[in-house]
């Protein structure tokens, strides 16, 4: 294979939505022997956060979750990170807004809101990841079993996209 299939997840501040979903991502790659051919990050809209590491509770929900989230740092979404990236998975509309204006003119059918990949959101319109910033403990575990719900259509996506290459 050529170049990688890049991936951006994208939220408010890079520490909650975000981390879950590139952390969770960059697992189902690995476990469909996907991880040399696809490179996932994550960034936020906002720079508030720029170089922290995620929400204490992300990092709880997903360790009880059996992944490691201690080593993310926050990135701010850039400009020409929509060019760049073959797929960009917002978290809500807000931020499938924020990105669209960012594009400034450049295609933008790539970017998609994350729940869009998990069938029963689609059905039931439920599409917005819920910010858990401001809630509870469940709040982050509710986020977290909703990007994994949507992972593996994500990987059945991306799959046959990288089958047409």
């Amino acid at each position: 294979m050529s170049d990688p299939y890049r991936i951006c997840v994208v939220c408010s501040g890079n520490i909650c939505r975000s981390p879950m979903g590139e952390i969770v991502l960059r697992r189902r790659f690995e476990e469909a022997g996907l991880a040399d051919d696809v490179i996932v990050d994550s960034a936020g809209t906002g720079d508030w956060h720029v170089g922290h590491g995620a929400d204490p509770r992300t990092v709880r929900a997903l360790r009880s979750a059996g992944y490691d989230g201690s080593a993310h740092r926050a990135h701010q979404f850039e400009d020409e990170w929509v060019s760049g990236r073959d797929l960009v998975l917002v978290a809500d509309s807000g931020h499938l807004r924020d990105v669209r204006r960012l594009a400034r003119g450049t295609d933008t059918t790539h970017v998609r809101l994350l729940r869009g990949f998990d069938p029963a959101a689609v059905e039931a319109g439920t599409l917005d990841l819920d910010d858990p910033y401001y809630g509870d403990d469940a709040g982050f575990d509710r986020c977290l079993a909703e990007v994994e719900a949507a992972a593996d259509g994500i990987v059945e996506f991306v799959s046959g996209e990288l089958e047409q290459r």
